[in-house]
């Protein structure tokens, strides 16, 4: 069985960083591609970082590229998402998942096993 679980998410000020860890067992993160997706209140679920199993290839949202980074801990199966210079618009539910291939997907369709979420609130 796969999990998934988020941790690292809190309440901070505009231009505050945080990292998100998304602690995984039951399917190896080295060996499949994952990403980070995220939902505010009254939206739809939005595409947010992915990077294939090698690492080789990463995509970023435009809304978050030069702020945001994708990263793993092999030796954890680990998988965590830097978040610096955070806006006020960046408030929303981090979900990390997995799929079950190699590459790296911006499709949250494309996802078989997702975390919990973990809330990331951001004041201006």
């Amino acid at each position: 069985q796969v999990q998934l679980v988020e941790s690292g998410g809190g309440l901070v000020q505009a231009g505050d960083s945080l990292r998100l860890s998304c602690a995984a067992s039951g399917r190896t993160l080295s060996t499949h591609g994952m990403g980070w997706f995220r939902q505010a209140p009254g939206k739809e679920r939005e595409f947010v970082a992915a990077r294939s199993a090698s690492g080789g290839r990463t995509y970023y949202a435009d809304s978050v590229k030069g702020r945001f980074t994708i990263s793993r801990d092999n030796a954890k199966n680990t998988a965590y998402l830097q978040m610096d210079n955070l806006e006020p618009e960046d408030t929303a539910v981090y979900y990390c998942a997995t799929n079950p291939t190699t590459w790296a997907k911006r499709n949250a369709d494309e996802y078989d096993y997702w975390g919990q979420g973990t809330q990331v609130t951001v004041s201006s």
